[in-house]
């Protein structure tokens, strides 16, 4: 079982700057894939990046490429998401994820096991 906390989030205006964290239970969190996904109201789940164990990143939305950045630190058994540049149309629910290894694409939410509660993220044009 692995339990995903997440911090970060918040109201912020266009062009600013978050850092979501999301913090793993278990032992094992550096043997996941770890993906970050949000939610705008009335539509489903958007993937967003997903990242190896080895900190190589697998896959990132052409939505949000070349402003945001997932990173992981497994001593700390975290992932990072760094939003820059943001746009109103960024405004989410985000969530963080974790699938096992090789198993399905880690850009499809029905391979993860474990979600993270969310965390809104607002950003005013």
């Amino acid at each position: 079982q692995v339990q995903l906390v997440q911090s970060g989030g918040g109201l912020v205006q266009a062009g600013d700057s978050l850092r979501l964290s999301c913090a793993a239970s278990a032992r094992t969190f550096s043997t996941y894939t770890m993906g970050w996904f949000r939610q705008a109201p009335g539509k489903e789940h958007e993937f967003v990046a997903a990242i190896r164990w080895s900190g190589e990143v697998t896959n990132t939305a052409d939505s949000v490429k070349g402003r945001f950045t997932i990173s992981r630190d497994n001593a700390k058994n975290t992932v990072y998401l760094q939003m820059n540049s943001l746009k109103p149309e960024d405004t989410a629910v985000y969530y963080c994820a974790a699938k096992s290894p090789g198993l399905g694409d880690a850009t499809r939410p029905t391979w993860y096991s474990y979600w993270g509660q969310g965390t809104q993220v607002t950003v005013s044009s």
